[in-house]
């Protein structure tokens, strides 16, 4: 029953007897007095507890041995939503927000814990008011998946969907995207649609717009801004700069990574500053030059996987080279040590590779700086024996880079041509 969702055995008799039931308004005295929403628990959790939703937004369990008492406040009541028109205001411009899943693109059913798609045009306006007084935003579901269940395939679809898009009348088009994937899906299509004629923002939340903290609103009216007025076309990913309210960072979408769990600034530019900010509705151009290299859009959508991407580290087997060779593998990206090296105990394997005809990039597991592999004899050594370095770019970005160039290459010649070709500013200057 969802009125008691996860909760069995002790814990759903505490309830029972409380005559209490998830998605109810209670106050709890134990320790210190608590008010909140019972919120239900995972399957798999024991029956010693319960959970409740706190004013601040953020969760805390409760013993049921350690309660006192059970004070129900307000009992849960499914909401009458009622559908309305959204009026269109003809002077403002038009943006189209996709969305493929993840906590931006999410709220919370306090009634029974779930969590479900809230991007119709109503809910947005209703949740983000400040978006109607910006542009008409037409709104669309792809999918609705956590970015870590995105794979290639997904990056393909969302390509095509905006190569569908090309000649349409939106000014700019904004995808809502889960954290942990975001910059796999930005570089694939930087590569995939270069050129692309209107500007592109991946954005997300790290935290859910049921707490306080929050960084959803924010995101999603910067993202709309950015895209109205930015006066430039490619695509970007467009997230909190700090944590501060103030400031929101818009990366290019092959020079970012999310280098924090759960900080609302997780996301940074490496080796150089976001290439906007938008700060108090106003936007900010870092770009020293134009980033892309022409102003023609020739989309390449096609890709192909067999690239394997290894992080060298002192015990590495190198024996599961040969694996990736017996499975069909056409490419593989090193993640080396600083310049750009991997162990002696790795090269005959590299040589086996080669002969194999697969192409090998070389990037740094440094977060800054660049590969250069002529500094030392073992750089040099790496380079005979068949392995391009492949400057600053960041080593997810390679993957995917490597995954694109396969897809649109006919032998690792061709390969090692686009992967050395600065297609969307993925090697910065």
């Amino acid at each position: 029953m969802s009125e008691y969702r996860g909760y069995e055995n002790k814990s759903l008799m505490f309830l029972k007897n409380n005559k209490v039931k998830v998605g109810d308004s209670v106050k709890i005295l134990a320790d210190l007095t608590y008010s909140g929403i019972l919120m239900p628990r995972f399957e798999s959790s024991d029956d010693e507890h319960i959970v409740l939703k706190l004013k601040s937004g953020y969760n805390i369990g409760l013993e049921i041995s350690k309660i006192k008492k059970v004070e129900l406040v307000s009992e849960n009541e499914p909401k009458i939503v009622t559908e309305y028109k959204i009026k269109k205001n003809t002077s403002l411009p038009k943006i189209l927000l996709l969305s493929t899943g993840g906590t931006i693109a999410s709220k919370v059913d306090y009634r029974t814990g779930g969590v479900t798609p809230a991007l119709t045009v109503e809910e947005l306006n209703a949740s983000v008011p400040e978006l109607a007084e910006i542009a008409n935003i037409d709104t669309e579901v792809l999918f609705s998946e956590y970015s870590e269940n995105l794979t290639p395939e997904h990056w393909k679809k969302i390509a095509e969907r905006l190569d569908s898009l090309v000649k349409s009348d939106y000014r700019g088009i904004i995808i809502a995207h889960g954290t942990d994937t975001m910059q796999y899906t930005a570089s694939f299509l930087s590569f995939a649609l270069a050129g692309y004629t209107i500007p592109v923002a991946l954005v997300g939340s790290q935290r859910s717009s049921d707490r306080p903290s929050s960084d959803a609103a924010l995101n999603l009216i910067s993202a709309a801004i950015f895209v109205i007025n930015c006066n430039t076309k490619g695509i970007f990913v467009v997230m909190h700069n700090n944590e501060s309210d103030d400031t929101v960072s818009c990366h290019l979408g092959t020079r970012v990574r999310k280098n924090h769990t759960s900080k609302r600034g997780a996301f940074q530019t490496i080796g150089d500053d976001p290439a906007f900010l938008v700060i108090d509705k106003t936007i900010k151009n870092n770009l020293k030059k134009k980033f892309f290299k022409n102003d023609d859009y020739k989309p390449r959508i096609n890709l192909d996987t067999h690239v394997a991407l290894i992080k060298y580290y002192p015990g590495y087997n190198p024996k599961l080279i040969d694996d990736y060779i017996k499975f069909g593998f056409k490419a593989i990206i090193f993640e080396g040590t600083g310049l750009g090296h991997i162990g002696k105990s790795m090269y005959d394997y590299v040589k086996k590779a080669k002969e194999k005809d697969l192409f090998l990039g070389m990037t740094s597991q440094c977060i800054d700086g660049r590969v250069n592999m002529n500094v030392y004899e073992s750089g040099r050594d790496l380079i005979q024996f068949g392995i391009t370095p492949l400057s600053d770019i960041i080593p997810e970005t390679a993957l995917v880079k490597a995954m694109w160039a396969l897809g649109n290459s006919n032998n690792s010649e061709e390969m090692k041509k686009l992967m050395l070709e600065n297609i969307a500013s993925e090697f910065s200057d």
